[in-house]
């Protein structure tokens, strides 16, 4: 818990990376994120594309990218009851506990989550028979190569155990830490565009800028903080420009809600409450006025 919980602060590093945040030396800053990335098995280049159209499509209903939830069915009363579980806190368990375990890899393998606009995708095949729509044919080298990093990474831990004859120190040492990142990483990208309160949006009411004010910051606390460079408390000005360094992004927020209090998003809710609700609460949006809001499953 703990190695996989420090460990988050490469990864946020490697993210940096890939928005050109980390240096002005390009080739710098791309093998850092392609090192760290890779050793977190996380493909950098096919990730920096498809988050590159998250940012560019913030919580559009149509064509956003990872969380994008589902639209409710109303072609009559009995059809949109269904689209609701009849055990909301039963379904929340289950939700959250597949988005912890296995959400992150599910999205890189198959699109999980990524929106019905480019289907089912993959960030280590860009080709057939997954779609195309995510990664277009200037951006396949790009893919090959973050796969085989991966594979590289993969590699030399089946070396490891083969060379100590057992996989149980890989498992405890690298296995578990990788899951507990990919748990903080779901965490955090889930709670950033995804509350009760907040809403998607389809053409043609949705705008840049609307949608980047859908971000929500949260009280991670200090130590969390400190690790994770604020990914989770200053995501707001991450996404109103994504060249700022996590170094200034506490002084960028504050500007930002001193200057746009009506439109700046904080939510005080203590992080794992939050993460029920939004996991109990947040199943599918409906059309009201305002935009798409998740329905309450009661």
């Amino acid at each position: 818990m703990v190695t996989g919980t420090a460990a988050v602060g490469l990864w946020v590093i490697a993210h940096e990376c890939g928005h050109g945040a980390f240096s002005a030396i390009g080739w710098l800053q791309d093998t850092v994120g392609y090192v760290f990335h890779s050793a977190l098995l996380v493909p950098y280049f096919s990730w920096q594309r498809s988050h590159s159209l998250h940012h560019a499509k913030t919580n559009h209903l149509d064509e956003g990218e990872t969380h994008v939830p589902g639209r409710a069915t109303f072609h009559s009363h009995s059809s949109a009851e269904r689209s609701l579980p009849k055990h909301p806190n039963l379904a929340a368990i289950i939700a959250i506990s597949q988005a912890l375990l296995i959400g992150w890899p599910a999205y890189l393998l198959a699109g999980a989550s990524g929106g019905p606009s480019r289907g089912k995708t993959n960030h280590f095949w860009p080709i057939r028979p997954f779609s195309t729509e995510l990664f277009p044919p200037r951006w396949h080298r790009r893919v090959w190569a973050s796969a085989a990093g991966v594979l590289l990474v993969l590699a030399a831990l089946v070396a490891l155990s083969v060379a100590v004859g057992s996989a149980v120190p890989v498992l405890l040492l690298y296995v578990g830490p990788y899951l507990v990142v990919n748990a903080w990483l779901v965490t955090y990208t889930w709670l950033q565009h995804t509350d009760v309160k907040i809403p998607h949006f389809a053409d043609p009411d949705w705008s840049w800028m609307l949608g980047a004010f859908q971000t929500v910051d949260r009280p991670y606390g200090k130590l969390i903080d400190l690790l994770h460079h604020r990914i989770g408390s200053t995501h707001v000005a991450h996404h109103i420009d994504h060249r700022i360094p996590h170094y200034h992004a506490k002084a960028a927020t504050v500007a930002i809600a001193a200057a746009f209090p009506e439109w700046y998003r904080f939510d005080p809710t203590p992080v794992p409450a939050a993460l029920w609700r939004v996991g109990r609460d947040c199943v599918n949006v409906a059309d009201t006025d305002g935009g798409w809001y998740f329905r309450d499953p009661d």
